[in-house]
């Protein structure tokens, strides 16, 4: 019997301030070296309200699989699947090298787990070869 597999992340991090602290003090040099306008300014500044509301509300995402369900949470939007609903688990590798993971049921829907509450797609996919959940790879596929 293995031990549960569990992965939790926040949305508060140290990165993400320090990137928005930097846009600022950008916007803010645009504006004293080049005397922009700051309706420009501000409409550049807008690209930072995203990781702005993750650093004021941080909200947690994750995912935990067990012998008998896979569990995960993103936000306030959560899903619990009994194992003996997966048919497979999907994980298609996008043109941007970005790895999406589906669980396929037996009825044949595909329910897409959200790329913040995933850890590594290796570390992923030897847990759930581990709990006898067979896995299926897709590369580079344009559609789906």
């Amino acid at each position: 019997m293995n031990a549960p597999f569990a992965y939790t992340t926040q949305g508060r991090t140290w990165r993400a301030g320090i990137v928005v602290g930097l846009i600022y003090v950008a916007l803010a040099a645009i504006h004293i070296l080049f005397d922009a306008r700051l309706w420009i300014i501000a409409l550049l500044a807008l690209s930072t309200l995203p990781a702005l509301y993750d650093l004021y509300v941080n909200p947690s995402a994750g995912l935990r699989l067990d012998q008998g369900a896979l569990d995960w949470h993103s936000g306030r939007r959560s899903v619990t699947l009994s194992l003996s609903e997966i048919d497979h688990m999907r994980f298609d590798t996008r043109l941007d090298l970005s790895v999406r993971v589906s669980a396929v049921l037996k009825s044949q829907k595909r329910i897409r787990v959200p790329h913040e509450a995933l850890p590594d797609h290796k570390t992923l996919e030897t847990a759930f070869e581990e709990r006898g959940i067979r896995v299926e790879r897709h590369h580079f596929s344009l559609l789906g």
